[in-house]
């Protein structure tokens, strides 16, 4: 595309007067192609949410950040530390390729990656990509992708200390040191999180249903540690990982508890061999374990990965190769799986003038059901220097997962689920004002599902490959400044169906859409937003009265002040309105909360 999108409704204010000028064509992300480069120059639709956007927030959660974005929804089966879903483009939640500090977090029970379980207070950046990149990143990137960056150490020595509480019991501690000398640069930093919660369940005559208070603690970490070997190579080892232990309702006499375990783990080594090549050479390991007590279910998985990345530029051309290898293994009762996909991914870019074009090829060879082929082409104009136009297209695929192929449920000879992806768009910049049309069509086919019972051992039903899935659309996005207030926002109009039947897929509104303002008063940054969806259906193929979901609109207030040089206070009401709404058909949603917070960053 012609320039990213980025809509993060806090980041206008952390950025202030200083930019009179657009304060996105400058910002540098690595998403689109795994090199850097700036956002205008990158032909993808990205959104970037810095550590300031996420202090000023108020948010404590990833997933709810994430919601505030244009093309994203969310789905939660009760509060906050249980099962999320999250939809790029109304596609499945496993459909997202996720990486924290550029390691692939996924789960080979269902798929996707456990968002609840991912600590937002070790964040300090976030890039979301819209649409397909396959060609790039390999299996899972069908609707987008979300790289997570933690910490990094800067010049000097910088610890900090914050403190939030809420309704509903809701606490929150953590504390770190950052900070770089003599080529080293390194960052610490652990959280711990506790809330009371609320009732997850919203209907006393569903089945497992408890009137307790469902609640979690989380507690977490994040290390990250550099060295600067040369003016050419730098080598890093990172790690950051979490403990979740929820409340769930699934019995009436006891007191039901989901816990999470994850990590995410690597080494890299940068090397700027000349001016005009550089190459990364990473290994990568993460877990994901999931287990529920007093009923004992159990499933770890995990992924280890390597990569050799390489770039190089001959005057206005980019050439980028590389080569990987991902390995993941499934424990999960009796079954006790592994499997390897071995890949080549070669890229070309070039801005010449007015026009850039950017094309990827890649191959994947997996050990089990042999090679899948995926490639992007994009296209993007600027007709003068406000207006610019693009268009792409791409393949995408996903791997089934081991659970869907070797589990009592799965059947052995599933094939890959494929998607083929179009769009074009048109964007407008100048100053401070800014608006994107982004028009998409995504078709999947070969869609893995839960049916009826078939060739699996169940007698309850099997997966397979039934279904055809398109998700299109329409995501008008803009920002501008009017009477000193910043406001900006998104509208999305989509589509996400079964081709076969018809019928809108489970869980995704129609139409939804965000609007945020800001406005400095007396010291303080006061902000508003609205968050508004339309219908839902709780499960696909019924329109059952009882299966519907209803549409909502809610509001919620943010206040933060810089107290003297070294302190920030800031509040945040969700759900002013305290609306009763519901997300996932008999799972209760908060009502109006309030959440303060106040961190410690010393200035010298």
């Amino acid at each position: 595309m012609a320039r990213a999108t980025c809509v993060p409704f806090a980041a206008v204010a952390a950025m202030g007067a200083a930019h009179a000028q657009n304060p996105y064509l400058d910002e540098v992300v690595v998403t689109a192609n795994r090199t850097e480069q700036r956002m205008q120059d990158a032909l993808a639709d990205i959104s970037v949410i810095d550590r300031t956007t996420i202090e000023q927030s108020g948010v404590t959660g990833v997933a709810d950040l994430l919601a505030r974005l244009p093309g994203v929804e969310i789905s939660r089966n009760g509060g906050p530390g249980t099962t999320t879903s999250v939809f790029i483009r109304g596609t499945e939640t496993r459909y997202t390729a996720v990486f924290i500090d550029g390691v692939r977090v996924d789960s080979q029970s269902t798929g996707g990656a456990p968002w609840e379980a991912i600590p937002l207070g070790m964040i300090d950046r976030i890039e979301v990509l819209r649409g397909p990149a396959a060609a790039v990143y390999g299996s899972d990137a069908i609707g987008g992708v979300v790289q997570i960056f933690t910490r990094k150490g800067q010049a000097g020595s910088h610890p900090f200390v914050a403190v939030g509480l809420g309704n509903q019991g809701t606490q929150d501690a953590s504390a770190g040191l950052s900070g770089a000398a003599n080529g080293w640069d390194y960052a610490l930093s652990g959280g711990y999180e506790r809330s009371d919660g609320f009732n997850a369940r919203s209907d006393a005559s569903v089945y497992g249903y408890n009137p307790d208070k469902d609640g979690f603690r989380r507690s977490s970490g994040q290390a990250k540690l550099g060295y600067q070997l040369n003016q050419q190579h730098r080598i890093q080892g990172s790690w950051m990982g979490s403990y979740l232990n929820s409340g769930y309702d699934a019995s009436a006499n006891q007191d039901d508890r989901n816990k999470h375990q994850m990590h995410a783990a690597s080494l890299s080594w940068d090397a700027d061999w000349s001016d005009q090549y550089r190459s990364t050479f990473s290994i990568s390991d993460s877990s994901a374990v999931y287990e529920t007590s007093p009923s004992v279910y159990r499933t770890d998985t995990g992924i280890r990965s390597y990569l050799l990345h390489n770039e190089f530029s001959l005057g206005d051309h980019r050439f980028t190769a590389a080569l990987e290898r991902r390995e993941d293994r499934l424990e999960n009762g009796a079954i006790n799986r592994k499997r390897a996909q071995n890949a080549l991914a070669l890229g070309y870019g070039l801005t010449l003038g007015a026009h850039t074009v950017q094309a990827n090829a890649r191959y994947d060879d997996d050990s089990e059901f042999g090679g899948v082929t995926t490639g992007s082409l994009a296209y993007g104009v600027a007709l003068s220097p406000q207006w610019k136009l693009h268009a792409s297209a791409g393949k995408a695929f996903r791997a089934p997962t081991l659970y869907q192929r070797f589990s009592d449920y799965g059947v052995a000879t599933l094939e890959p689920e494929k998607g083929r992806n179009v769009e074009a768009g048109v964007t407008f910049s100048q100053d401070a004002h800014w608006l994107s049309l982004t028009v998409f069509r995504n078709t999947v086919k070969n869609q893995i599902t839960y049916s009826a019972p078939g060739p699996c051992v169940s007698t309850f039903g099997c997966y397979e490959n039934t279904s055809k899935a398109r998700y299109e659309g329409v995501t008008l996005a803009g920002q501008t400044r009017l009477a000193g207030v910043r406001l900006n926002g998104s509208i999305d109009w989509q589509d996400p169906k079964d081709v076969g039947t018809g019928n809108m897929l489970a869980r995704r509104a129609k139409r939804h859409a965000q609007l945020g303002g800001e406005y400095n008063l007396a010291g303080f940054l006061l902000g508003a937003e609205m968050q508004t969806s339309s219908f839902r259906w709780d499960r696909a193929g019924s329109t059952a009265a009882n299966n519907r979901l209803g549409g909502y609109t809610l509001w919620n207030l943010t206040a933060s002040r810089a107290l003297g040089d070294d302190w920030l206070l800031t509040a945040r009401v969700n759900n002013v309105g305290d609306k009763n709404y519901e997300v996932a058909r008999t799972y209760a949603t908060a009502g109006r909360t309030l959440y303060v917070g106040l961190k410690w960053t010393p200035s010298k």
